[in-house]
């Protein structure tokens, strides 16, 4: 081999060493989740259905993830994630294809993770995933119409995100939304922070969230960074100047078992361009058990109740009684055939979309939220499969 052979293989031999370097330190990743079932819901505004429905033990979605090694223990890391209609093959939101999540940003062992984008709240993250909506799924096991924000109805827009390396067991994470509104401070912006602590067979987290809309409409502006669920529970403050979310949730795990306690309080602010006079709040007492009977078999029970403060010309509180469960047969890692039973009953009243007071009606989880009872009661039956990729 001659001299300029010799270089020319040299060279080659080289950039294979730093292509193999950078596929080893760097890597893109799709995954996501196809979810369907048969749905039977007894009322849904005055009449039974029986219908498919996806996304209801795992939201159906996909995603590119990725990571780079930057060295010394720092990494650059985005996910892009979006929502799909397994029956329809369309998109959850039009004009957002990622609308789940989408953000980018650098994460180091030891002065932790800093993202920026469209991301899940503290709040959700670390008290939501103790909570009813994590075991049981948010379809049939969210407090009513996920009214305080404890599974995914809530992205944050132009967000700034900040989760701490865990320390001795604690973990702390805070978010800030821009409103990105010129001439408009403190309107529009969210603001989230939680704390958690897991050690041995206890977890346990606490968190805040608070909505700021602009006042520049009737509603809930959706230029604001972040929105929260509409349903029969809070249609009649979705005006409301702010919304202010405190949780806590504890789960302890015994051999097979696992037990665990929550509780919301959740404050609809009036004044600004609000349609309602006095601040309304919303209290929330839970419990949840989840039995891993076999490796390819566990089941789980929650029950809740909400209740309602007296304002806004109402004199006979809301009150939201629901019982969920849910069963799970594992046929491999990535495949699950389940089944999902809830039942709610209202009591009192409470204030429609036009302000005016009613009787309040039965909303199951946060999957009846565009589609309540036109009674005080609701039983949603679900049996369906879901498959990981």
């Amino acid at each position: 081999m001659n001299r300029h052979a010799k270089t020319r293989a040299f060279l080659l031999a080289a950039a294979l060493c730093d292509v193999a370097s950078v596929q080893a330190q760097s890597n893109v990743t799709l995954y996501g989740t196809v979810d369907d079932a048969i749905s039977y819901v007894n009322n849904q505004n005055g009449s039974s259905n029986v219908y498919l429905r996806h996304g209801n033990l795992y939201a159906s979605k996909f995603g590119l993830r990725g990571n780079e090694d930057l060295g010394g223990g720092t990494r650059a890391i985005f996910d892009l994630q979006a929502g799909f209609d397994a029956n329809t093959g369309a998109a959850v939101s039009a004009g957002r294809l990622f609308n789940r999540q989408a953000y980018v940003g650098l994460a180091n062992d030891t002065y932790g993770t800093l993202t920026m984008g469209r991301q899940y709240t503290p709040y959700m993250l670390f008290v939501g995933a103790l909570a009813a909506n994590s075991w049981l799924t948010g379809a049939t096991g969210s407090h009513p119409g996920d009214y305080d924000s404890l599974n995914t109805t809530v992205r944050i827009n132009n967000a700034l995100t900040y989760v701490s390396p865990v320390f001795k067991g604690v973990s702390a994470s805070a978010l800030y939304g821009f409103s990105g509104i010129a001439g408009s401070p403190g309107k529009g912006q969210s603001v989230s922070a939680a704390l958690r602590y897991t050690g041995g067979p206890l977890s346990l987290a606490a968190g805040y969230l608070r909505l700021n809309n602009t006042g520049r409409t009737a509603g809930f502006d959706p230029n604001a960074s972040g929105s929260f669920a509409i349903s029969a529970v809070n249609r009649g403050y979705a005006s409301a100047r702010a919304v202010q979310n405190i949780a806590a949730a504890g789960n302890y795990t015994l051999g097979d078992f696992t037990f665990g306690l929550n509780y919301t309080n959740v404050q609809y602010l009036a004044g600004g361009t609000a349609a309602f006079a006095n601040t309304a709040v919303f209290n929330t007492y839970g419990a949840l058990a989840a039995w891993r009977a076999t490796p390819e078999f566990d089941l789980a029970a929650a029950f809740s109740y909400t209740m309602a403060a007296k304002a806004n010309g109402i004199t006979s509180a809301a009150r939201y009684r629901q019982y969920s469960l849910r069963e799970s047969w594992h046929l491999s890692k990535r495949t699950t055939l389940y089944a999902l039973q809830a039942y709610q009953r209202a009591g009192g009243q409470t204030l429609g979309a036009r302000g005016n007071v009613g009787g309040a009606v039965a909303t199951v989880g946060d999957s009846q939220n565009a589609s309540p009872s036109s009674t005080n009661a609701q039983f949603v039956g679900m049996a369906g499969i879901s498959m990981l990729f």
